[in-house]
């Protein structure tokens, strides 16, 4: 049977949204700020992370939610839960999770098996490359708020200054960090604001889904 959303101008009272059972695991929540990802049938968005309960968690977004057949929330261990929209408001949705959570262990780091990193959003977005007095052209293959991943066939070297042009962002001046030829690592000389990348990038999503998961895909 499906699960009717509910959209509001207002946060609904956890208590009052959630059922018996599940305000047994609501009664742990977890309050903390974290960076994720929302997975929408393979479409990829920034959020955070505001508190987590062993039924549900509370995300604050910075777009819509697009329609989906599967939706994946993945931390930034890299952990990937299968969950169901439950409400959402302008910036904030709620969540329940398929699998009940262990909320220390998703809160806290020592119980993790993998250290936190920073979320990277996977895409492919042309882009000119400017160094060393020459142009090139790339591919922008993944990015977080610090740097990015990018496919180039000319040879870089560690440390080398260069820039990078594209027609969504504003030029970025960055650092080559690691290669793995034709696959560098660079680390931007300013960082994104977590709010500005997600707005950036929401736009950059198809608009209909690449294809569709399954729950096999949530590990």
């Amino acid at each position: 049977m499906a699960t009717q959303i509910k959209v509001s101008n207002e946060e609904p009272d956890s208590e009052q949204s959630l059922s018996v059972a599940e305000q047994r695991g609501a009664r742990r929540v977890a309050l903390f700020i974290r960076t994720a990802k929302l997975i929408a049938d393979g479409r990829e968005y920034l959020c955070v992370i505001r508190d987590v309960s062993a039924s549900g968690v509370r995300v604050r977004t910075f777009h819509p939610i697009p329609q989906h057949q599967t939706l994946l929330l993945e931390t930034d261990r890299g952990d990937r839960h299968l969950v169901e929209l439950v409400w959402r408001t302008r910036d904030h949705a709620g969540f329940r999770f398929f699998e009940e959570v262990d909320v220390q262990r998703f809160v806290e780091d020592k119980h993790a098996a993998f250290p936190r990193r920073r979320i990277r959003m996977d895409l492919s977005l042309d882009a000119w490359l400017y160094a060393d007095c020459q142009l090139s052209k790339v591919v922008i293959r993944n990015i977080s708020q610090q740097g990015a991943g990018i496919e180039c066939e000319r040879w870089l070297t560690i440390g080398e200054l260069v820039r990078i042009e594209t027609n969504v962002f504003s030029p970025i001046y960055a650092k080559v960090c690691w290669r793995r030829p034709p696959m560098y690592g660079l680390i931007f000389e300013q960082t994104f604001q977590l709010d500005e990348l997600a707005q950036l990038l929401a736009p950059l999503q198809p608009a209909e889904a690449p294809g569709r998961l399954s729950r096999k895909d949530a590990g």
